[in-house]
């Protein structure tokens, strides 16, 4: 049953935040190898690509595999995360942005690419959402 058009819990409670949302994975090739390689760079691009998705961030960690290695991080948000992991040795990341609600994957994704600036890209997109019934 729904009151003011959104959705009630199992437990009768109304939802204030949909569980329905986009999920991108983007595959990011040919980036130059230093854009790859600090924890701290990558935290503050992912931190401005949530920004400019309109989502809210809760926390982040970043975990660097040492001088010139790669970095797996993830940034916790109140819509749900954004995680890259890296390998500059391959000029490659791997993004993960899965967003519910009002926030814009699609936003943060485009402030990756433009600070990355990728020679080839293959993203996936999937809608999330509760199963029917």
């Amino acid at each position: 049953m729904k009151r003011d058009g959104l959705p009630q819990a199992a437990s009768g409670l109304t939802l204030k935040h949909r569980p329905t949302g986009t999920h991108l994975l983007a595959d990011l090739g040919g980036i130059a190898a230093e854009k790859l390689c600090s924890c701290a760079a990558l935290d503050a691009l992912l931190r401005a690509a949530a920004e400019a998705a309109h989502a809210r961030v809760l926390h982040s960690h970043f975990h660097g595999f040492g001088d010139g290695q790669g970095v797996t991080g993830v940034v916790l948000l109140a819509e749900s995360h954004i995680s890259i992991h890296t390998w500059p040795e391959c000029g490659f990341a791997a993004a993960d942005i899965f967003m519910c609600g009002e926030a814009q994957p699609e936003l943060a994704l485009a402030i990756i690419e433009m600070a990355l600036q990728p020679s080839s890209r293959s993203i996936s997109s999937i809608h999330r959402s509760p199963p029917a019934g």
